[in-house]
C-alpha cells in the first residue's frame, strides 16, 4: 500500500494550471488571478460626500446647535452625476446627494437630518457644527495611482471584481475554470424511475461527482453512461480528453479487477494503479491522457466521494491556479464527543462525523453506519475525523477534523 501523503503527490505532479486567459469580469468570481493588478487613477476620482446634506465652510457653522441654528443661504443643488463650477463662498451652502463632487470653496458636509430647510429653500439652518473633513471622502482615499492591488495567485471575489470594474477594466487575466468531464461505465447501471431488472442499480456516482465537481469551483461536463463495450469506452474517454481539462470516473479501480475501464485506460493513457493506506476509498487510479489528468475513483459512494475529497479536489485546484497551501482543506481540532474504536489495519480511517460548534470548539460524534455503501450517512455529516491507526480513540479525546463543504 501507498501513504496517502505520497499518492496525492503522484496526483499533483500530474496537475499543472491551466494556461491563463482573458475574460470578462462578469465571468470572472471566483477563478484565480494570473497577472499582477496595478491602479493607473485615483479611487474615488475626485473628493465627494458620503452623506446627503449640504455642502459648507466648516467655520460657518462654528458653535451651531440644535437650540442656536446657524443659517445659510442655498445657492445650488448638486445632484449625484453632476458638479458645481461655482466656488462656494462665506455664509453659502450648497445641497448635494451621496457622491456628489465636494464643490470648490466648501470643506465638511452637514448630514440632511442636522439641518431644516427654511425661507421656501433659499436657507438651511445648520443645527450641529462639523469639523473639516466631515463627510467628506478625498479623492484617492481608497486607491492611488502605483498601488499593487492584487497578486497573482488570488482568488477573485466580488470585491476584486467592483474594484476592477472601477478602474475601468472590462477583462482580467485568469486561470481558466476546469472543465471535468464525469463519465459512468456499466451494464448495471440506469438512471431515474426505472423498475430495476436483477442484478441493476441507479446510478448515483456520477450525478454525486459533478455536483462535487460544481462545489470545487470547477465546471461539470455530464459525459452519461456508458454501456460495457471496449469500443464505445474507448471513444468516451478521447473525446473527453480532447474536449476537458480533466477526467472523473468511479469503479473499475480495485487491485487485481480486469474490466474494461482498466483495459481501456492502460492502452490510450499513462495510469498508476494505486492501493492507498485509508479506509475508506483505498482504491485509486490516476494518470493522463494525451495530458489530461484521469482521476479513476472506486465505484462504492462514499468511498467516491472520500476519494474525490482526498485526491480529486486538490489534483483540479492545482489545475485551477490554486497555491500549494490551497490546494487541501486545513486540518482542524476536535474533541470526540463519544468513542471512536476501530482495529489495527494498516490504514488512517476518515470517519463520517456530525460536527457541533460546542463554546468554541467542534465536538464531534459519528454520523451513523460507516459502511462504504451507506450514502445517506454521507448526507448526514458535515465533517470526516481522521483516526490513525490503532484501537481508536475515548470520548473526550482531540482529533483532527476536516470540515466538507
Amino acid at each position: 500500500m501507498i501513504e496517502l501523503e505520497s499518492a496525492r503527490a503522484r496526483v499533483l505532479e500530474g496537475c499543472a494550471a491551466l494556461t491563463p486567459v482573458r475574460v470578462d469580469l462578469a465571468e470572472a468570481c471566483g477563478l484565480v488571478l494570473a497577472e499582477t493588478v496595478v491602479a493607473d487613477q485615483l479611487l474615488p476620482p475626485f473628493a465627494n460626500t458620503a452623506v446627503d446634506g449640504y455642502a459648507i465652510r466648516a467655520a460657518d457653522a462654528a458653535g451651531a446647535t440644535h437650540g442656536s441654528p446657524v443659517r445659510l443661504a442655498v445657492v445650488e443643488t448638486i445632484a449625484a452625476g453632476a458638479a458645481s463650477s461655482r466656488v462656494l463662498g462665506a455664509g453659502e451652502a450648497m445641497q448635494i446627494m451621496t457622491g456628489a463632487p465636494i464643490p470648490a470653496g466648501a470643506d465638511a458636509v452637514v448630514m440632511v437630518e442636522d439641518t431644516n430647510a427654511a425661507g421656501h429653500g433659499e436657507l438651511v439652518e445648520i443645527r450641529r457644527s462639523v469639523l473639516a473633513g466631515d463627510a467628506v471622502r478625498p479623492a484617492g482615499d481608497d486607491v492611488h495611482p502605483g498601488d499593487r492591488l492584487f497578486l497573482p495567485g488570488e482568488v477573485l471575489s466580488p470585491a476584486h471584481v467592483g474594484v476592477l470594474a472601477s478602474l475601468g477594466r472590462l477583462d482580467v487575466l485568469v486561470h481558466p475554470r476546469v472543465r471535468v468531464g464525469v463519465i459512468s461505465t456499466g451494464d448495471e447501471l440506469v438512471e431515474g424511475p426505472v423498475p430495476l431488472q436483477p442484478g441493476q442499480i441507479r446510478d448515483s456516482n456520477r450525478i454525486t461527482l459533478l455536483a462535487l465537481v460544481d462545489a470545487a469551483g470547477a465546471t461539470g461536463v455530464d459525459l452519461g453512461l456508458v454501456r460495457d463495450d471496449e469500443e464505445l469506452i474507448r471513444q468516451a474517454f478521447v473525446a473527453a480528453a480532447a474536449t476537458c481539462d480533466a477526467i472523473i470516473s468511479s469503479g473499475g479501480v480495485s487491485m487485481g479487477e480486469f474490466d474494461f475501464v482498466k483495459r481501456v485506460l492502460d492502452e490510450v493513457g499513462q495510469m498508476n494503479w494505486m492501493q492507498v493506506a485509508i479506509r475508506p476509498a483505498k482504491p485509486l487510479a490516476f494518470g493522463t491522457i494525451d495530458g489530461t489528468p484521469v482521476f479513476g475513483l472506486p465505484g462504492n459512494p462514499v468511498s467516491s466521494m472520500v476519494s474525490f475529497e482526498l485526491f480529486a479536489r486538490p489534483g483540479l485546484r492545482r489545475l485551477a491556479g490554486h497555491h500549494d497551501e490551497e490546494l487541501v482543506r486545513n486540518s482542524l481540532r476536535a474533541v470526540t464527543g463519544e468513542p471512536f474504536p476501530r482495529s489495527p489495519d494498516g490504514k488512517t480511517h476518515f470517519v463520517r462525523v456530525v460536527a457541533a460548534n460546542v463554546e468554541g470548539r467542534y465536538v464531534v460524534r459519528s454520523a451513523g453506519g460507516q459502511g462504504s455503501h451507506q450514502l445517506a450517512v454521507m448526507a448526514a455529516a458535515n465533517a470526516l475525523v481522521v483516526l490513525p491507526d490503532g484501537d481508536g480513540v475515548p470520548a473526550g479525546h482531540e482529533v483532527a477534523l476536516l470540515l466538507l463543504g
